[in-house]
């Protein structure tokens, strides 16, 4: 239960943030765009805050007016009001819990997004082109943008591999959960006998890391240039555009091959940054997780998560148990939306479970 002295503490924080902002001379740059920032974030838990207190008194005052009315409508009314604030006076307790549980500095970052084909050949290929294309409709839904970085494609059509650039606000709160192993079961279209098979493809879900995220110094990356292989016709053949980054602490490799060295370059430090983040969040995860004895929000991509069955029509994530028998609108994009909302709701609850222990 969140206390009337939580509550007084939130409101105290607003208002020194709000007298602080009206005078910026007495603070750094640096030190008021982080308080501006706290100010933006703290808003909607405030207004919450401010509900749940309202809503108490009320019930208080309701409560009073049951026991002494005189008129017996009166009575009823205020009775019938009072049973019905009552019952909404739990889901505001969560509502604000859910706001003040703490928030991973990187929900609001965009990210990038690697799929790769795996156990499956051919038909994991076109699977893996599959969920592209279900990421880049669910991003189109969220107003967001997507760019391709790199990709491999299959001679059947597909990705062997494909690397891409999700932007705007938001993008790794909701996509952070979609990282792991998908399944897909299904009649390829070159089996002649109707029979099921079962294909792989691997996703991965990192938030795009800035400069002040992420040190990476010249003294620990050795930068190599090659010719590029693959298509691109002579000028490809005839360059050395390709680049590959090693990351000499920790052996990340990354490597770019389009046209242009000075864009592979740019393209690969940034998606060494987001490993190299991704690799740093991950370790403080697990650190949180082994001094909890849990292995909650670990991220391990190793386990399978989701399963894509055609002949069923159904999609079943496996980490929450959730199915839902709507595979086309899922693969289309606008069903995707059901499976992030009950991952994000899962997750606020084991979260809520985790704080309430005293972990």
């Amino acid at each position: 239960m969140i206390t009337e002295d939580r509550i007084r503490q939130l409101l105290e924080r607003y208002d020194y943030l709000e007298h602080s902002l009206a005078t910026p001379d007495e603070f750094s740059n640096q030190e008021f765009v982080k308080l501006s920032q706290e100010y933006s974030e703290l808003g909607p838990v405030v207004e919450a805050a401010k509900a749940l207190r309202e809503a108490r008194e009320e019930l208080i005052d309701l409560q009073e007016m049951v026991q002494s009315a005189e008129d017996a409508e009166m009575k009823e009314l205020a009775q019938s009001e009072y049973h019905d604030l009552k019952e909404r006076l739990p889901e505001m307790e969560q509502a604000l819990s859910i706001k003040l549980l703490p928030k991973d500095a990187a929900d609001e970052k965009s990210a990038i997004l690697e799929i790769r084909a795996g156990t499956g050949g051919d038909e994991a290929a076109l699977f893996a082109g599959d969920l592209f294309r279900m990421y880049e409709r669910y991003a189109q839904s969220q107003g967001w943008k997507v760019e391709m970085i790199s990709s491999a494609a299959a001679d059947v059509g597909g990705f062997k591999e494909v690397v891409a650039n999700i932007t705007g606000k938001g993008v790794f709160a909701k996509m952070k959960f979609e990282s792991g192993v998908h399944r897909v079961q299904r009649v390829p279209t070159t089996e002649s006998g109707g029979r099921i098979h079962t294909s792989a493809a691997t996703v991965a879900v990192l938030p795009e890391a800035e400069d002040v995220d992420i040190e990476i110094r010249d003294e620990d990356i050795r930068i190599d240039t090659m010719r590029s292989s693959g298509a691109g016709g002579q000028h490809v053949n005839t360059t050395d555009s390709a680049v590959r980054i090693t990351h000499l602490p920790t052996g990340v490799v990354v490597t770019q091959s389009e046209k242009s060295q000075h864009k592979n370059r740019e393209k690969a430090m940034q998606i060494l940054r987001a490993r190299l983040y991704d690799m740093e969040r991950e370790k403080l995860a697990k650190e949180r997780a082994d001094d909890r004895k849990s292995q909650v929000g670990s991220g391990d991509r190793s386990e399978r998560i989701r399963t894509y069955n055609f002949p069923q029509g159904r999609v079943t994530d496996h980490r929450i148990g959730l199915t839902l028998h709507k595979l086309e609108q899922v693969l289309a994009g606008e069903g995707l939306e059901e499976v992030v909302d009950a991952l994000i709701a899962e997750d606020q609850a084991m979260k809520l479970s985790a704080m309430e222990a005293g972990f």
